[in-house]
């Protein structure tokens, strides 16, 4: 009798496996795509509302559009997981895993459980604030639930993505259009995460803040694995620099179409004067370090992992030091206030003595300090990227 919760067809039906390559994109995946789309375009409308509005409901449009991510992975996922567990085709169950005597594509089931943890975390949500107070910080118990049920519909759906692209390659469709679609997709999905690590990260790089070391720590932690997945699994010479173009639009859009919209304080005390949705803050230039990170990634596809990782986690943290101490210092001038750097935009709630408004730097590293926490971050990202590595390793296998 078999013990083992997940498992996984035999080699036997490899050729099968190969042969659904051919059938294009399906739907399941352009409705995952358009689920996680939902849950990013929501996270950063949510946190604009915060800032312009306050919490004056919990069904607000954009948590509406946030937790419609959650409802269409639940559905997609359950009619995955029911279609292929109860049908008579062999096809379908060639690209299966089994998991508790249910069968589907691995990545249902990721996304499935994310769909729920979403779910869940919506009445949980509701009552923390009702609790707690109306505007909380983005990290709490049932933010931190809802962020990690998006985290796993994102890597369903990336999951769904790769095991298709990668039967493509089996059959060597590498040059196809469903190849090159799936890899677009799978590139979108890596952006759209990249856009997700940096919202986790939000209250740790806020301009005021860049001239510490936690963020660079922090960033270091959370990026470097994300771009070398990106690179191992598709092999695309440009997956960072894809992936953090995308974060780098994604944030500027905010800037130049939220001001647009009609808003005003519904909470109290208003320090600062609101007559329309805030965005996010002018983004990190992770970009820099990405293109640095790729063309090291191309360079260095004879070494070892952890060679590579030490070289990429000392780049990571070189670079982005370089390039974002020097230009926080420009987002905290005058002449960061305008329309495309956004500056300008305040909470409701911005005290007029905060170092926002005063544009002042908070627990500014000195002397010993800068070294070290560029080493310890150095050391985060080697770690981080040996993770990428290895996991993205893995995931070039996958074909369920």
């Amino acid at each position: 009798m078999s013990t083992s919760v997940v498992s996984f067809p035999n080699s036997a039906s490899i050729p099968a496996v190969a042969a659904s390559a051919q059938q294009g994109v399906p739907w399941t995946i352009w409705a995952g795509v358009l689920a996680v789309t939902s849950a990013s375009f929501g996270g950063a409308w949510d946190v604009a509302w915060h800032r312009s509005i306050g919490r004056d409901s919990f069904l607000t449009p954009a948590h509406i559009a946030i937790y419609a991510c959650g409802v269409i992975a639940a559905v997609v996922c359950g009619y995955l997981i029911l279609a292929t567990t109860f049908s008579k085709s062999q096809q379908m169950k060639d690209v299966s895993v089994q998991v508790l005597g249910f069968r589907a594509p691995l990545g249902a089931f990721i996304a499935a459980w994310g769909g729920i943890a979403m779910l869940t975390s919506a009445p949980f949500d509701n009552w923390w604030h009702n609790a707690y107070g109306l505007d909380v910080k983005i990290i709490s118990p049932p933010h931190t639930l809802l962020i990690l049920g998006i985290r796993a519909v994102s890597f369903g759906v990336l999951f769904l993505i790769l095991a298709a692209m990668n039967r493509a390659e089996s059959v060597g469709e590498e040059t196809g259009s469903t190849h090159k679609t799936l890899q677009r997709l799978f590139l979108y999905m890596g952006g759209l995460m990249v856009v997700g690590q940096m919202f986790f990260l939000l209250e740790q790089t806020f301009d005021v803040g860049l001239h510490r070391m936690v963020p660079y720590i922090a960033m270091a932690v959370a990026l470097p694995a994300v771009f070398a997945l990106l690179s191992r699994t598709t092999r695309h010479p440009w997956a960072a620099t894809i992936a953090s173009a995308i974060y780098m639009v994604i944030s500027i859009g905010e800037i130049l179409i939220f001001p647009l919209v009609p808003a005003s304080p519904k909470l109290g005390p208003v320090f600062f004067p609101v007559t329309h949705l805030i965005p996010t803050k002018f983004p990190v230039l992770i970009i820099v370090p990405a293109i640095a990170l790729d063309l090291l990634f191309r360079r260095a596809k004879s070494w070892k992992a952890w060679q590579i990782a030490l070289a990429a986690g000392a780049l990571f943290t070189v670079i982005l030091f370089a390039v974002e101490w020097p230009f926080a210092s420009f987002l905290l001038s005058k002449a960061s206030e305008n329309r495309f750097f956004g500056t300008m935009y305040f909470d409701y709630n911005s005290r007029p003595d905060g170092p926002d408004r005063l544009r002042e730097f908070i627990d500014v590293a000195r002397g010993a300090a800068i070294p070290i926490g560029l080493a310890v971050a150095a050391v985060c990202g080697a770690v981080s990227t040996w993770i990428g590595l290895r996991f993205g390793g893995w995931m070039r296998g996958v074909q369920r």
